[in-house]
């Protein structure tokens, strides 16, 4: 059966309770699948129509059936109802249900509290200035429909003011507990089946084409502060994984642990602090070659660094590396053996070739002097589009193509290196790195993603060797914008010209890296070095307690404080006007004139009347003649001629 709504709702209501609604829920449309979001927008047109036109409700079977065909959307969708992606779009399909069924003011309350908890998650997908500015703007909103609900017939106006007024008294309580707040390590979100949920970045395999897809990305992959001055861009290598398993096609990591390296610095040390993105990999992509690692980090053998535990948010860490360096000058012959390995058949025409220069060098290092001037020389090109390979894929690309990315030379570098019987390796990671003036930071995108090659050699150990920059050497020197040739599927930001357009980001992005160090870095290193500049040692959860406790019940005491000292004054003649109503036991209705009140008096008690004539008369001269300040002084001495009576 269909409702009405009570008349606990005005019809001025509403509209606060649909623009807060709107407000909270409009960003998720960015991450929702596109069903749910053209849903949601169809029942909050209808539930706005509904109220336009002061129709009915639906009933209550409707919205079941709404409900239960929105959930199985969901379940189908995201095969659960948990997590983050499910959880999300199962309050905003909440939402827009909620207001076709707002009749009592229980209802439109719901409606806010549903709101409140929807800003909250949009940190869940970002935590970037924008975002937060679109929340404060909304977060205004919310509690301006929470106030109209509860403040009674107010101006518009006057109900943005109170609502801003309640949300800066909350600024130094919010404060106190983002300083003194327990923080928590991990991710905000961390159920498992939200594991590397919307992650970009390297991974553990290699095919033809996989770092040329992260080239077309502008997301930011990490950031670094060097101590001093920072190194030469053609020395900026960001290892990762190290790949040696070969199947034909792709390149692999190796599962096969291996003993602790040896690496000697032939170069003074770099001493660094990285703010990584979450990745959702152990990788910290440390400068070659990281001599100290953080707490907790480990060398995996091949010199490439791991956390404890997977990156799955924003984090810092110290280091210190030697872009000069010698590793593992004597080798164990099972990982030589390991990095000789090739498929047993396929690219006949690589393996030839091989032979030819295993003939023709005298040393190892000639070895990979002949390959290089292959690439040097040879008509290769360096591109993010190269064609389609076949079964043989590196005998494609070294006699029929000519055209690859990194992983393209690198790949088939290494498997040169490996028929001609010098034991070599693909390396993954990142390769340069854009310097920020303004806030001194590098910032390594994931365009900057790379593959090279090392090869080892008796005596010196394992070599870095980049044979894209025998064909390509503007990449290692100035970046991949100025290696590719023009219309090369790069971000935007890389085509930039204008010099003004580069400062504009620059600035933008020192802005939005101050605030990802400061505000969304506060974390529990950072609370204990704060506290310890207070004069607190020892940082534990009892302290921050005691100290939380006190901040709070400070600032609490001083907002009732200031609440109390701004409180309005009651007028003088008013409060006489209730002191005399109290002495002779009679109260004025509201809608009731002091002329007809004492009006009333003389038909009720003539006796009582010629004072309280008085007392009117001076009452209304004070009241509303306030040049004279005698009338002040005879409405006071008025109440105080009145008799003590209580009437019954």
């Amino acid at each position: 059966m269909n409702q009405k709504r009570d008349a606990s709702l005005s019809r001025e209501q509403p509209p606060w309770l649909f623009a807060a609604a709107i407000a909270a829920t409009a960003p998720h449309a960015l991450a929702l699948p596109p069903w749910l979001t053209a849903f949601a927008v169809v029942l909050f047109a209808w539930a706005g129509w509904l109220w336009w036109e002061d129709r009915r409700l639906p009933g209550r079977w409707v919205l079941l059936v709404l409900t239960v065909a929105g959930n199985l959307a969901i379940l189908a969708e995201y095969r659960t109802l948990f997590g983050r992606e499910p959880g999300v779009a199962l309050l905003v399909m909440f939402m827009a249900l909620k207001l076709l069924e707002m009749r009592h003011r229980r209802d439109a309350v719901v409606v806010v509290m549903l709101a409140y908890f929807l800003l909250l998650t949009h940190y869940l997908h970002s935590q970037e200035i924008i975002v937060v500015l679109w929340l404060i703007v909304a977060l205004w909103l919310v509690t301006a429909a929470l106030t109209r609900l509860h403040a009674g017939p107010i101006e518009r106006r006057d109900n943005l003011r109170l609502a801003g007024t309640l949300l800066l008294q909350s600024l130094p309580l919010m404060l106190v507990l983002y300083l003194l707040f327990p923080r928590i390590s991990g991710p905000l979100w961390g159920l498992p089946a939200d594991a590397n949920t919307g992650r970009t970045g390297l991974s553990e395999r290699m095919n033809p084409g996989s770092i040329a897809e992260l080239v077309s990305s502008g997301e930011v992959a990490f950031r670094v502060r060097f101590d001093g001055a920072p190194p030469a861009r053609r020395l900026l290598y960001w290892r990762g994984p190290v790949l040696e398993d070969f199947d034909g096609t792709s390149w692999q990591r190796s599962p096969r642990r291996l003993p602790a390296e040896v690496v000697q610095a032939d170069g003074p040390e770099i001493a660094y602090e990285t703010t990584l993105e979450a990745h959702g990999q152990r990788w910290l992509l440390a400068l070659d070659a990281p001599l100290t690692l953080p707490e907790g980090a480990s060398r995996d053998g091949r010199l490439a660094v791991l956390a404890a535990q997977a990156i799955d948010s924003r984090q810092r860490f110290r280091l210190r590396a030697a872009t000069a360096f010698r590793f593992n000058p004597q080798e164990a012959p099972a990982t030589l053996a390991d990095n000789l390995r090739l498929p047993t058949a396929g690219n006949p025409r690589a393996r030839a070739l091989a032979r030819e220069w295993q003939q023709q060098a005298r040393a190892p290092a000639e070895l990979v002097d002949l390959a290089l001037r292959h690439f040097n020389r040879e008509a290769f090109h360096y591109t993010l589009r190269p064609p389609l390979l076949g079964r043989d894929s590196i005998d494609d690309f070294l006699f029929r193509s000519r055209r690859g990315f990194c992983e393209h030379y690198a790949s088939s570098f290494v498997f040169l290196m490996r028929a001609a019987g010098l034991p070599a390796r693909v390396v993954s990671g990142y390769q340069g790195g854009e310097f920020n003036p303004l806030d001194g930071y590098l910032v390594v995108r994931q365009s900057e993603a790379h593959a090279w090659a090392e090869v080892w050699f008796a005596g010196r150990g394992w070599t870095r060797v980049d044979p894209t920059a025998a064909v390509a050497p503007e990449r290692i020197e100035q970046g991949i914008a100025s290696a590719l040739p023009a219309g090369e599927p790069l971000p935007a930001f890389l085509l930039e010209r204008a010099d003004w357009l580069r400062d504009l980001r620059h600035r933008w992005e020192a802005v939005n890296n101050a605030w990802n160090q400061y505000i969304l870095g506060y974390d529990g290193e950072r609370q204990r070095q704060f506290l310890s500049q207070l004069g607190f040692a020892n940082v534990d959860w009892r302290l921050l307690a005691t100290l939380l406790g006190i901040a709070g019940s400070g600032v609490l005491a001083a907002i009732l404080l200031l609440n109390l000292w701004h409180r309005p004054r009651v007028d003088e003649a008013r409060r006489l006007w209730r002191r005399a109503q109290r002495r002779i036991g009679l109260n004025c209705a509201p809608q009731e004139t002091p002329l007809a009140f004492a009006e009333r008096v003389r038909r009720t008690d003539p006796a009582l009347a010629p004072a309280v004539d008085a007392v009117v008369r001076h009452y209304l001269l004070a009241r509303y003649a306030r040049t004279d300040p005698e009338h002040l002084a005879a409405l006071r001495a008025a109440v105080n001629r009145l008799p003590r009576r209580r009437f019954v």
